[in-house]
């Protein structure tokens, strides 16, 4: 049997794109696709796939969490990142939440069917123009490389909170898209005022497009 695949992505040309190279391929069998963290974990749950191919920046919840998410849910799902990030917060992270790969999106077609062929073995995949230093390093507990900021001081739940106040959501729309209460919103949002020293809403918008928690492109 092909091993099943769910792709993960918020701009529909690269899902679509991505689903016609691998299903001419025939080397897998692409099972379903989402378009922000959410729905990656719905998908995972629902289609149980033996991977799933993801994009760390996407609305409402980031690559980051669903991975954290997913692994926790459906443990035995391998993960393989595919990103623009070459940077060492992300790496980090992105392995840290429990991802199994990290594959650069302007790496070649090839190179991503051998990160997948690698992550389907058990083993982890780091695209080669990124640091092979920086992967070594989680690898062996030496993480003193991330660098410490405010932003290091949220939980992962207020980084998500964060995100979704930078993309306009309202309390109401973020209590409903995390499954929590809107009075536990609004702790989350006072805490993170708190925690950054920040007094308005516009104020935490600019913020977090400055730390590059919302997509602006």
């Amino acid at each position: 049997m092909k091993p099943k695949i769910v792709i993960v992505d918020d701009h529909t040309i690269l899902r679509d794109g991505l689903q016609s190279l691998l299903t001419a391929r025939g080397e897998y069998e692409v099972v379903g696709h989402a378009a922000d963290g959410l729905e990656a974990i719905q998908a995972a749950k629902e289609y149980q796939p033996d991977i799933i191919l993801l994009d760390l920046s996407m609305p409402k919840m980031n690559g980051i969490a669903a991975i954290k998410e997913i692994k926790k849910q459906v443990p035995e799902i391998k993960i393989l990142a595919l990103t623009i990030y070459r940077d060492e917060e992300y790496i980090l992270s992105a392995f840290e939440a429990g991802a199994d790969g990290y594959c650069l999106k302007d790496a070649n077609f090839e190179e991503m069917l051998k990160a997948l062929k690698i992550v389907m073995s058990g083993k982890t995949y780091m695209s080669p123009e990124v640091s092979e230093k920086v992967l070594q390093g989680y690898l062996e507990g030496q993480k003193s490389i991330k660098t410490s900021s405010s932003l290091d001081s949220l939980t992962q739940r207020e980084k998500e909170v964060l995100k979704l106040i930078g993309e306009g959501y309202r309390n109401a729309e973020i209590a409903d898209f995390l499954c929590i209460s809107v009075k536990t919103v609004n702790k989350h949002r006072s805490n993170l005022m708190e925690k950054l020293d920040i007094h308005n809403t516009a104020s935490l918008t600019a913020y977090a497009i400055d730390k590059g928690i919302v997509n602006t492109t």
